[in-house]
């Protein structure tokens, strides 16, 4: 099951999209399952987050109303099934990675106002690459009309997700670099991208190693299926990224729930190998905190347990390291905006067989 959650921005941002093209929000989250109060602005007390399987819900939702990939942000429509026939193109044939990017590239120039992008390496002409070893995925996003800039982090998400899958390994980003100056929403980027990213930048790129690129396509036309049944949800969340010092810090609070106690930070320290102030230093460097990380595992693994309806909620408490079920409520508020009864109940209603059926052509995208 996927624990993973979503920031109410995304759900605002891909509101405003929606609402832009002359779209009510209204039936589109309630078919979602998701709270009008989402709607809110930032600290005027509603959710701060949602589990990814609605969101991705509204997602497909809002693609299905617009016929729109890019859910108005782009400089022009991309029709639903656009993703997925790029796909089939990069995973018939590509022997590796380079070659799959420059299919990719090559396939979105047919549709002007779409994703462009490019892929810069060191003995390009043009294009900037700091050293020999690294190579460059350039954005043209000027042409988006995307105020809350979820069209651009879209893009740049979907490209590394989409390369990691095609190689069956995450490709460790070395940075991102966004042209957009720093959002109000900037601390979500760092546990998406799994690596820090610039704003302000002369071009949006994504910044990995040149070797990456020599990796072999893995992936065919029936694995490709079973990917774009997981979208969009599935890579607009936070991952594990294993060679942070969050990801690490993650992964193993992670394993320790819902079975035991959660790792202190002194343990946690000497299970990787470092004192505790080499982790917290790292943990700093990276923009966060092990209290912090310790939250964002406990509420995924909450919202996991209770949307599957498996352990009462004073048990769940319990488990995830509560002092006493009063406290896990408190907490629960805070991350979602509503008790963990209430959620419960929220979360049965919603209809997930209100989400228009996915098919090769429509309602998929990566």
């Amino acid at each position: 099951m996927r624990t993973g959650s979503v920031g109410a921005h995304h759900v605002r941002a891909v509101v405003l999209g929606a609402q832009r093209r002359g779209v009510d929000a209204g039936p589109l989250l309630a078919r979602a399952g998701l709270p009008a109060e989402l709607l809110a602005e930032p600290g005027a007390g509603g959710p701060d987050r949602v589990p990814s399987a609605r969101f991705g819900r509204l997602v497909r939702l809002v693609w299905a109303s617009l016929d729109d990939e890019l859910i108005g942000f782009g400089g022009a429509p991309t029709r639903v099934g656009t993703f997925a026939m790029m796909g089939h193109v990069v995973v018939h044939g590509s022997r590796d990675l380079r070659e799959a990017l420059h299919r990719a590239r090559a396939f979105y120039s047919l549709f002007p106002g779409g994703p462009g992008f490019r892929l810069v390496e060191p003995a390009a002409p043009t294009g900037e690459c700091d050293g020999p070893d690294e190579a460059r995925l350039e954005f043209d996003v000027s042409g988006y009309d995307d105020p809350l800039h979820f069209g651009v982090e879209a893009t740049v998400l979907v490209a590394h997700r989409f390369a990691g899958w095609l190689v069956r390994r995450r490709i460790g980003l070395r940075r991102v670099e966004f042209a957009h100056a720093a959002p109000r929403h900037s601390a979500e980027y760092a546990p998406l991208f799994g690596a820090p990213c610039v704003f302000g930048a002369r071009r949006t790129a994504a910044v990995f190693d040149r070797a990456d690129l020599d990796e072999p396509v893995l992936r065919d036309a029936d694995a490709l299926k079973g990917f774009l049944r997981r979208a969009p949800d599935a890579m607009l969340v936070c991952s594990e990224w294993g060679s942070s010092a969050t990801g690490r810090v993650r992964h193993l609070i992670g394993r320790a729930l819902p079975a035991g106690p959660v790792p202190t930070p002194e343990e946690l320290a000497e299970r990787l190998s470092v004192s505790p102030q080499t982790l917290r230093r790292r943990l700093a460097a990276e923009g966060t905190t092990y209290q912090r990380v310790r939250d964002q595992v406990r509420r995924d693994h909450a919202i996991a347990e209770l949307t599957a309806g498996r352990v009462s909620i004073e048990r769940l408490s319990r488990r995830l390291g509560f002092s006493e079920p009063s406290a896990f409520h408190r907490a629960f508020r805070r991350w979602t905006g509503e008790t963990p009864r209430a959620y419960r109940v929220r979360d049965g209603d919603a209809a997930p067989g209100s989400v228009p059926p996915p098919s090769s052509t429509r309602g998929q995208q990566g």
